[in-house]
């Protein structure tokens, strides 16, 4: 008995338009490939390879950095460049997501639109860090381009038309605005998040929160705002006790998932202490120490 494996063809594109054209000539037999992080654990995930992959990265557009508000960010731009993104404190959560994010390897290959787009990828650590400051995708397909907000885009990520790609990420980047990312791991760098917290704030001169959002990842199947949360830092400078008053606030909303990595209560049990951390690193103009 032989076993024959199939090599997936691999077409480069070095446009947008050619990429899409491509995705929706092929339909469910293609699929586009970016830093390939995701795909190459495919078969370990038990997922067969797709029939073609349309290449993007000679598509310079892709890695583009435009803008000042927003900050327009290029979907092959990888987590190490995410990491020393240049720009105010409101993109520090998406920094800081970067940065922790897997290990040195993976994120000089990983890019903002594959975390984004990768079905089933629990634990991306930007996406939560990017709900948090509300981006809004800007998206290519047969039809043309579309403006989206990311939320809506996670609710029908596994419904998406054949052919559209990540073409961009936009980020408002308000002046007044703070933002921080924690995450927590079994062991430590290198691992998926057991749960992540993203904060983004907006203060008065006096450090009261006149507005929040917050996003909570790795908790639930998919990462998602925490209305509850949000609503409690408002109306107060944000500190270590607000901060853990929101974390209580997140898990009471969420219905947590349970894994090999951790139970679904203890997931939620630990949004408090990540929900301080992530406070402190919004910023330690705005942070405050409360007994």
């Amino acid at each position: 008995m032989s076993i024959v494996l199939t090599r997936p063809e691999v077409r480069h594109a070095s446009s947008v338009e050619e990429a899409v054209g491509w995705l929706a000539e092929l339909g469910a037999g293609a699929a586009p490939l970016a830093g390939g992080t995701w795909v190459m654990r495919a078969e370990q995930r038990g997922e067969p390879l797709t029939q073609t992959y349309v290449a993007l990265g000679r598509v310079p557009e892709l890695r583009a950095v435009t803008g000042t508000d927003p900050v327009v960010v290029g979907a092959l731009t990888t987590h190490t460049a995410l990491a020393g993104l240049a720009g105010p404190p409101a993109l520090d959560a998406l920094r800081q997501a970067a940065h922790h994010s897997a290990f040195p390897q993976v994120r000089n290959v990983a890019t903002l639109g594959g975390n984004i787009g990768a079905r089933g990828f629990v634990e991306a650590d930007l996406v939560p860090a990017l709900l948090a400051l509300e981006a809004r995708l800007v998206l290519a397909g047969p039809d043309g381009r579309a403006t989206v907000d990311l939320t809506n885009y996670l609710a029908d990520r596994d419904a998406r038309p054949a052919g559209e790609i990540i073409v961009a990420a936009e980020l408002p980047v308000a002046t007044t605005r703070r933002s921080g990312y924690a995450r927590l791991t079994v062991r430590g760098g290198g691992e998926y998040a057991i749960a992540s917290v993203a904060i983004s704030v907006d203060a008065a001169a006096d450090g009261t929160v006149t507005d929040a959002r917050v996003a909570v990842g790795s908790v639930e199947p998919l990462a998602r705002r925490c209305p509850a949360a949000e609503a409690a830092l408002r109306g107060a400078p944000l500190s270590a006790v607000t901060a853990r008053a929101a974390g209580a606030a997140a898990a009471a909303e969420c219905s947590p998932r349970s894994g090999l990595d951790a139970p679904g209560w203890y997931r939620t049990a630990v949004l408090p202490g990540l929900f301080e951390r992530a406070a402190t690193r919004a910023g330690h103009d705005v942070v405050t120490t409360e007994a």
